[in-house]
């Protein structure tokens, strides 16, 4: 049967799709080349990592778009709608796209059996090509050397960083976890990275030296005079292929200098004619955008601050950023974090920065991955933490406790999407309810 409308598509066919995760690249390749090996017409930026991904791929697509190419941006997870993990020209797919795509692919799809992600990372590639895409940012979804994405052959490959995360498929250890990163360094592609582990970043050069692939390191000194605001975050880039740059991004938190100015090598790294110009680089940094990572909000008179973090790496780089911002206190967070997450790390670490906190649930988190919060708060990662299960309720309350202050919603992609519909402050929109099952990866 083929999807015939866009909410039929997401709330009854995606769920028929096999969910979980299934290691393999065969699936995926069979699939594009069943369509022409549609991601062959365009070239591709590739990004992997564990934080940051989502900025990076961003600023990139964002310059890329200020140099005037027709760009697409394939992320995830989404916050609100499926359509954000496949943009073009900076927006969400249209959802006649989306189904055109589909009803090209879904015979396919009942041949093969794909997972959510494999299904998606080929319609996102069928679609760019159908899209008249030049140039697509293309992020990991999990890991890398097993990765749906890993099919492509990119220009340059992007390694962020290297940070204990999904340690059940991944590895126990950090050199584990960048052996599967370093999978998709691709032979003789240019990589940059921002990663700064011995053991690790040796992993990054051992991989590219036996691919023949030039890599780009980035130091933290070549990053100057950082200083960041609600305003976004300013810095200056030492000398590169445009001379030395003065940079704004709207992205806030000091962190994000890193990340755009990784962004950044490894468009230096682009073959001449792919590689944009110095007015674009500025104006592409400086107009990129993307919800959910320190977004700062006003609701009704009140503050919030949105952030996806969802490790403890992640709840470290929220808590200095707050520690720096100017947000009025006290801070009071409302948490929900998905089962399988250090919950405890994160917790005690947020409790560095924050008055109160308020853990909940959410809605769209999938049943199996929810925290119980009972067992949460007896652990007493954060003691007198209040346990209130519906995320609504658990805003309101969160909002009593800031009292004129700042309410901080953190601990996944799922908690901070699901807030944001429920404040009316969803990006770009909503979808109709995707099943639990297949609305995580």
């Amino acid at each position: 049967m083929n999807p015939p409308t866009y909410p039929e598509l997401v709330r009854a066919l995606f769920p028929r799709l096999t969910g979980g995760i299934r290691w393999g690249l065969e699936r995926t390749r069979r699939m594009l080349a069943a369509v022409g090996d549609p991601q062959r017409s365009y070239r591709i930026v590739h990004v992997g990592g564990t934080n940051g991904k989502g900025s990076v791929a961003a600023t990139v697509e964002s310059v890329l778009r200020a140099d005037g190419r027709r760009t697409g941006l394939y992320t995830s997870p989404h916050l609100c709608t499926f359509r954000e993990r496949i943009q073009v020209g900076g927006e969400p797919l249209s959802e006649a796209a989306i189904v055109r795509a589909a009803e090209r692919l879904w015979p396919i799809f009942e041949e093969e059996g794909p997972t959510f992600f494999e299904a998606t990372t080929v319609l996102a590639l069928l679609a760019f090509a159908e899209a008249g895409v030049e140039a697509a940012v293309i992020e990991v979804g999990l890991g890398g050397r097993l990765d749906a994405t890993n099919v492509v052959t990119p220009e340059v490959v992007v390694l962020t960083n290297v940070a204990l995360d999904h340690t059940d498929y991944l590895g126990s250890t950090l050199v584990e976890v960048a052996r599967e990163k370093a999978g998709i360094i691709k032979a003789g592609v240019p990589v940059a990275t921002a990663e700064r582990g011995t053991e690790t970043l040796e992993v990054f050069r051992r991989r590219a030296e036996e691919l023949g692939a030039p890599l780009r390191v980035l130091d933290p000194g070549e990053v100057r005079d950082a200083a960041t605001g609600v305003d976004g975050t300013r810095y200056r880039l030492s000398d590169s292929v445009w001379g030395a740059l003065d940079l704004h991004t709207p992205l806030i938190g000091l962190h994000q200098a890193q990340n755009t100015a990784l962004a950044v090598r490894a468009l230096e790294m682009l073959s001449p004619e792919l590689r944009p110009g110095r007015e674009a680089v500025l104006q592409g940094v400086g107009s990129t955008r993307v919800p959910g990572r320190l977004q700062v909000e006003r609701v009704d008179g009140q503050s919030y601050v949105f952030d996806v973090a969802h490790n403890p790496a992640g709840a470290q780089v929220l808590a200095s950023a707050l520690a720096g911002l100017d947000v009025p206190r006290p801070i009071v967070f409302v948490v929900a974090v998905l089962a399988d997450k250090d919950h405890g790390s994160m917790l005690r670490i947020l409790q560095e920065v924050g008055d109160a906190v308020v853990l909940t649930d959410a809605p769209s988190a999938p049943s199996g991955r929810r925290w119980d919060l009972e067992v949460v708060a007896r652990e007493g990662a954060w003691p007198g933490a209040e346990a209130v299960p519906d995320l609504a309720e658990a805003l309101v309350r969160g909002a009593e406790l800031a009292a004129g202050g700042t309410v901080v919603v953190t601990g996944s992609f799922h908690t901070v999407g699901d807030a944001l519909i429920v404040l009316g402050r969803a990006p770009y929109g909503i979808d109709p309810p995707l099943p639990v099952s297949v609305a995580t990866v």
